[in-house]
């Protein structure tokens, strides 16, 4: 092989060669300038959350107190006796029933509402401003009102159903009233999130649909659905995280209390009535940090059940 045969078999991989220097040189000075860009958010990042975090799971193996005087080093016992503490276990039931409740029903109005906003004609900001403007509300204003509609005597909710149901006094309804008024109020986010997936559906998609014969009904389970079913899961593992964490609302409609008979005290409520009032913040800590973990698990699992249902797809 000649001389210039050589250089030219090799011109190509040391093209290549320099070709990968400089892309990785490029990379370090895009990630040298660009780290002064995210430093101020890592640093509020690692401030508010990774040391709070990190001295929450260290409180957790101290008996603490709200003080932080006098703290000793207890090991397991606060998890242990989260564990085999039942009121924790109430408190957490009602949590998750409160999201049992809450997912499906938001999920699906929000999905109608949505699709009422889209397909409907005229007025279409009116329609989407009405849905979304009471997720704008603060959370305690969105209490005070809800609680004033479900005020037995009073409230405008009975009076004109014509009914004396005892909405916030009565077990058998008091979840449910927080679930009504929790559906009203965060049923704008997930409305949100469904019309803007629905406005990225091509229209060529329904017309073509039209033209072999398809109805109404046939394009909504073929067509929309099908194309909606990420926005769906995000949804749903949105809603869960947050129906999870359920305190303000139901807080301020049963007047800063466990609703009767503690039916409507959820497990964030418990934790801080832990620290704040019984003033065991190392208590309070171990049951954050199995709330923590038993957030983390649901987040996992929705996780790897949409990634099989993705590889099943295939």
């Amino acid at each position: 092989m000649t001389t210039t045969s050589t250089e030219t078999v090799l011109a190509p991989a040391r093209t290549a060669k320099t070709a990968t220097a400089t892309v990785t040189v490029r990379r370090k000075q895009g990630f040298q300038h660009g780290g002064w860009f995210v430093a101020p958010f890592l640093a509020l990042f690692a401030l508010f959350v990774i040391w709070p975090l990190l001295r929450g799971i260290y409180l957790s193996f101290t008996d603490s107190n709200i003080s932080g005087e006098g703290a000793s080093f207890v090991g397991l016992d606060n998890y242990r006796e989260a564990l085999g503490d039942t009121a924790m276990w109430d408190a957490l039931g009602h949590s998750a029933y409160f999201t049992l409740l809450v997912v499906p029903c938001i999920t699906v109005l929000a999905f109608l509402l949505a699709m009422l906003a889209h397909n409907i004609e005229r007025g279409k900001w009116l329609w989407r401003l009405c849905f979304f403007a009471p997720f704008l509300l603060p959370s305690t204003v969105v209490g005070n009102i809800w609680e004033w509609l479900f005020k037995q005597g009073i409230g405008l909710f009975n009076d004109t159903l014509g009914i004396e149901t005892p909405w916030l006094t009565d077990k058998s309804y008091a979840m449910l009233a927080i679930v009504i008024a929790t559906l009203w109020w965060t049923v704008g986010f997930s409305f949100l999130l469904y019309l803007a997936a629905l406005q990225g559906i091509p229209d060529h998609l329904y017309e073509a649909a039209k033209l072999d014969g398809a109805n109404a009904w046939h394009r909504m389970v073929h067509i929309t659905l099908p194309l909606l079913r990420n926005i769906t899961g995000l949804v749903i593992a949105l809603q869960i995280l947050a129906s999870l964490q359920l305190f303000d609302q139901a807080v301020v409609m049963m007047d800063f209390g466990g609703g009767p008979e503690l039916s409507t005290r959820a497990f964030v409520q418990y934790t801080l009535e832990q620290g704040f009032t019984s003033y065991r913040v190392g208590y309070a800590s171990a049951m954050s940090v199995i709330f923590f973990v038993i957030i983390a698990v649901v987040a996992l699992a929705r996780m790897w059940l949409l990634r099989t249902r993705e590889e099943g797809a295939r």
